[in-house]
């Protein structure tokens, strides 16, 4: 049996990229793959970006990473700001991404992209609705889609479909069946959301001072049917390291940042 560790959205954060990755190390994993959102909304999207090519094997494009590099016909000042402390190289890798990527474990066929199998807008949240935000025309709400084989993966109706589906996108772990499908979300390495699924007049999700991530375990790569587990894992990182880097940096959005991380903590 063998583990594969599942990060994803870490949004320039350092400090929690770090506090991650050692707790892999300290489980003795060895095979990560990142479902994307690496750079922007951090301090360090270049060292962030340098840690992701050398500790993932597989890492597929999320929607922050895309606007970074295809910004299209506006670019905000903290994309701007990103991209500056961007390598060459850095850019590179983020602009080549594939948009899902394909494997086996024990038997049962996986597939991993940022958000939906349609684009990188769509969202879909078992957790609430986002009929009323700016998400309502992107959102996803019979699960069945998201095991579709669609032409933005680049797949067609001769592909087989997944038995398992993993995304990232929404910060918020999650975990369900569907028919005889399963269906999870990684959360966040470095601005995880909480939703507060209740009836209560109150915000439905706020920021988190835990990073999330996802162990899958089974026999990787292969075909025949054997035991498999998936485990969701939630550790606190240093938040105060990142609050003082927002703090003593001239980075655009900086109240907003600020807010985020300073609302976890509340």
């Amino acid at each position: 049996m063998e583990k594969v560790a599942l990060i994803a959205d870490i949004h320039g954060n350092l400090t929690a990229l770090q506090t991650v990755l050692k707790d892999i190390k300290n489980r003795k994993i060895k095979h990560i793959y990142c479902l994307g959102d690496i750079a922007i909304k951090g301090t360090n999207p270049n060292e962030v970006t340098d840690l992701i090519r050398e500790n993932c094997e597989v890492t597929v494009r999320g929607n922050c990473d895309h606007l970074l590099i295809h910004p299209g016909y506006c670019i905000v000042p903290l994309q701007k700001w990103t991209t500056d402390r961007l390598s060459d190289e850095n850019k590179d890798f983020l602009g080549n991404l594939p948009f899902s990527y394909d494997f086996y474990l024990s038997g049962h066929l996986i597939r991993i992209f940022h958000a939906s199998p349609y684009s990188l807008k769509h969202i879909f949240n078992p957790l609430h609705s986002n009929a009323e935000n700016d998400y309502k025309n992107f959102e996803i709400t019979a699960p069945e889609k998201m095991f579709e084989n669609t032409k933005f993966l680049g797949k067609t109706e001769q592909d087989p479909s997944p038995d398992i589906v993993g995304y990232a996108h929404i910060h918020s772990p999650n975990l369900f069946r569907y028919k005889n499908k399963l269906l999870f979300n990684t959360g966040s390495v470095g601005l995880p959301i909480e939703i507060d699924n209740s009836d209560l007049d109150r915000d439905l999700s706020h920021f988190s001072t835990m990073s999330s991530y996802v162990i899958l375990e089974g026999n990787l790569n292969s075909k025949e049917l054997a035991p498999y587990s998936i485990q969701q894992v939630r550790l606190p990182y240093d938040i105060n390291k990142e609050v003082e880097k927002i703090k003593n940096l001239d980075i655009p959005d900086k109240e907003i940042l600020l807010r985020n991380y300073l609302y976890a903590q509340s």
